[in-house]
């Protein structure tokens, strides 16, 4: 075989190996990376050919095909097995493929994350056997992140099956014109995150609205049904900043995904887009990749040869999904979907089925032919491509509002259209809550950071019987799923069998509506915090929910832990997965003093402890050195600017924090139009100085109050901390520092 080494940067190689003189010319959808110019040396002793760059070492063995990875200290990282390279000639839509596999050698304990989003309630993949096609709740991408600090990625889109077991750690997937992987070295686990947006792209900056509360469930059947959901929340002053409108807008199913508004329903939807507008909220509507054989659309791909011949959703509709990978259906699509729908000034999309949808499945559809090959070489790509064009097109359109999109599926890439992906169509129960939680750590692991559940679990018909909203089963079920909703990238209600707006389960007075209160009002007040964390996401490549051993790496008790994590940089989330529990096991990594959210009492960390967890409470615990800014209370996410934050302070270590602010939805901060103010905490010295203010924008503070809280036990819980303010500083820009 033909075996290629590439570099893309000091600490990305590419290996390519094809069967001898075929010579892939193979074009990635998910790297976007131009490869560097980058300075390496080549010798050879005893068939090992040695190939190193300023930080990697990469050892070719000219007799067996294995390829091993080294840093530059000479510690070993990964080592491909001796003639562990496989093709098998196979026919693939009528012309001659190959399958690939490659098989690794991992160290015998070593952890490993990723693979996408697996259900499978696992935190380390290891003596894992998955299957990786894309389906409703499984997201699947070939890619391992080791604590080790390196990733790979194996860009291939077939079904892949991954295996981990005594023999190796292997990919092998069905069609490939090559074994095509890219070995990463990021050093820590940021830098392995940040390695795989470099060569597949950033995540750029969602609203500042879509980091608030969003209301959805399945479905509004009605144009006044919609705005009265939006009503009622103004109304009780519960804070709300998006709306979404799910399914069968359009009418009757032969018309499905027709991208217009049914006037039996839906009379005047410029008007429904503008009323929405004026209470100050936001508005998705959703749209699919297939159409019923009534649509324009339908005809129009039909004609251009642009549709996938099997069936997809809805069943006995003869809907067929059309053919994203061709380049030119982008134009068609967005040409409907802006007429229909965006030219009414809608917010956000939700771009359903993105897997798509597969029924009345036959081994012949997977060899239906796509624009760039059969739908079995091309398949697991399809939420990439199909979120990308809408994404593209609308940043084409020049409308300047921030694309906003959150999706069933993904892969390995789709950060960089700005798609916030949903764990699928679960169903409501507690193992499948706890099961949530180490999915989308390894989702974010896997290099793409922004992830959301229907909060409740979509499939709640089980609870019907009991009183649905008022069932005492589901509203404790309800509300432990909207705590850990409330540190995730993005907090949005939905499900069928029983609505989830919060009057229908009570009133205020009412322990369930109360806390469901509670927990909204928190995800306001720590916009702030969280509006400055996608920053970082967007410029440093971070994370929001960060797996423990990303920032506690030391700690080897942390490796398999998937059932707490740290939303941002400062705060440790312990979802309540059990239905009557009242406390919740907690273990607080070693090398930090450890607050907790509510009380303020300090824990020493490197041990497990108990904590109170009543209904009402989710246990959250701040590191020492947080500094968290609290943000006013809203009923909606730009109500009021932050003229007047509360700066909360752990002390016990140094800390950092950097304050974020734009314009909130357009994309002038690519621009340079946004501002940064540092702050900093000296533990020894007890002085947060807060430095200049750097860049500017239209509107900005030029000055305002920070009110200083200095975190100690017994002043107060939660909120109630605000009544605690130890200094006001009156900020103009300039540097100063406060001594408290």
């Amino acid at each position: 075989m033909d075996i290629e080494v590439r570099f893309y940067s000091p600490t990305i190689a590419r290996v390519i190996k094809s069967p001898e003189g075929t010579q892939p010319k193979k074009e990635s959808l998910s790297v976007i990376k131009v490869p560097e110019e980058v300075e390496f040396t080549v010798k050879e002793e005893n068939h090992i050919i040695h190939i190193s760059t300023a930080a990697l070492q990469v050892f070719v063995n000219a007799e067996t095909g294995k390829v091993s990875f080294a840093d530059i200290a000479n510690h070993s990282l990964v080592t491909e097995k001796d003639y562990g390279a496989q093709f098998t000639e196979k026919k693939d839509a009528n012309k001659i493929a190959h399958s690939v596999r490659q098989a690794f050698l991992l160290d015998k304990e070593e952890p490993i994350y990723g693979l996408g989003q697996q259900q499978n309630g696992k935190m380390s993949q290891r003596d894992q056997k998955v299957y990786l096609i894309n389906q409703n709740t499984r997201v699947c991408i070939p890619y391992i992140q080791s604590v080790k600090g390196y990733g790979i990625f194996w860009d291939n889109y077939s079904p892949t099956t991954f295996n981990d077991d005594s023999q190796g750690t292997s990919f092998d997937s069905e069609i490939g014109e090559c074994i095509d992987y890219y070995l990463m070295w990021g050093g820590s686990k940021d830098g392995v995150v940040a390695q795989i947006r470099d060569l597949t792209g950033q995540a750029p900056l969602m609203p500042l609205w879509v980091y608030g509360y969003n209301q959805s469930k399945e479905r509004y059947k009605t144009q006044a049904e919609l705005l009265e959901v939006v009503k009622k929340y103004r109304d009780l002053k519960v804070p709300l900043d998006g709306i979404v409108q799910d399914w069968q807008y359009w009418g009757k199913d032969s018309l499905w995904n027709s991208m217009s508004f049914d006037p039996a329903t839906f009379p005047n939807a410029k008007s429904m887009v503008d009323q929405v507008h004026a209470m100050n909220a936001h508005l998705f509507i959703v749209a699919w990749p297939g159409f019923g054989p009534l649509t324009k659309q339908y005809t129009e791909f039909k004609e251009k040869n642009m549709l996938i011949n099997f069936d997809t959703w809805p069943p006995k509709s003869g809907a067929k999904p059309y053919d994203p990978y061709n380049p030119a259906s982008h134009a068609i699509y967005w040409d409907y979907l802006n007429k229909g729908v965006f030219s009414l000034g809608t917010d956000g999309w939700w771009l359903d089925s993105s897997e798509p949808d597969h029924i009345n499945i036959s081994d012949k559809d997977f060899d239906q032919p796509t624009y760039l090959g059969s739908f079995r070489s091309v398949i697991n790509a399809f939420p990439l491509v199909h979120v990308g064009s809408i994404y593209d097109s609308q940043r084409e359109s020049g409308s300047g509002k921030r694309v906003t999109i959150f999706t069933r599926s993904a892969f390995a890439g789709q950060q960089r259209y700005a798609a916030n992906t949903w764990s699928g169509d679960v169903a409501s129960s507690w193992s499948t809550l706890a099961k949530q939680i180490p999915a989308a750590l390894n989702f974010s692991l896997s290099g793409i950071p922004y992830w959301n559940a229907d909060i409740g679990g979509f499939f709640a018909g089980d609870f019907i019987a009991g009183g649905g909203a008022k069932n005492p089963l589901f509203q404790e079920l309800y509300t432990r799923w909207l705590e850990f909703a409330t540190f995730t990238p993005m907090m949005r209600s939905h499900g069928t069998d029983i609505p989830r707006e919060i009057y229908q389960f009570g009133h205020r007075g009412e322990r369930t509506f109360d806390i469901i209160e509670k927990y909204i009002k928190l995800r306001y007040s720590l916009l702030p915090y969280s509006y400055a964390t996608a920053w970082n996401v967007t410029h440093h490549s971070g994370s929001f929910m960060r797996a423990l051993f990303m920032d506690f790496g030391n700690d080897k008790h942390v490796y398999d832990i998937g059932n707490q994590y740290m939303f941002g940089s400062s705060v440790m989330v312990i979802p309540v997965t059990s239905s009557g529990a009242t406390e919740q096991t907690v273990y607080l990594p070693t090398g930090s003093l450890w607050y907790n959210f509510w009380t303020g009492k300090k824990e020493q960390g490197g041990k497990t402890i108990m904590a109170t967890a009543p209904i009402d409470i989710l246990p959250l615990y701040v590191k020492a050195g947080a500094i968290i800014p609290w943000g006013p209370e809203v009923q909606f996410a730009e109500e009021k600017k932050w003229d007047n934050l509360e700066i909360r302070i752990y002390p016990g270590k140094d800390g950092d924090f950097t304050l974020y602010e734009d314009e909130n939805d357009n994309y002038n901060y690519e621009e340079g139009k946004y501002t940064e103010i540092p702050m900093h905490w000296n533990n020894n010295s007890k002085t947060l100085t807060i430095g200049k203010r750097r860049g500017d924008f239209a509107g900005m503070l030029t000055e305002r109050k920070f009110n200083i809280v200095l975190v100690t036990e017994n002043r107060g819980t939660g909120a109630e901390l605000s009544k605690k303010t130890d200094q006001i500083v009156h900020y103009k820009g300039v540097k100063l520092s406060i001594r408290i």
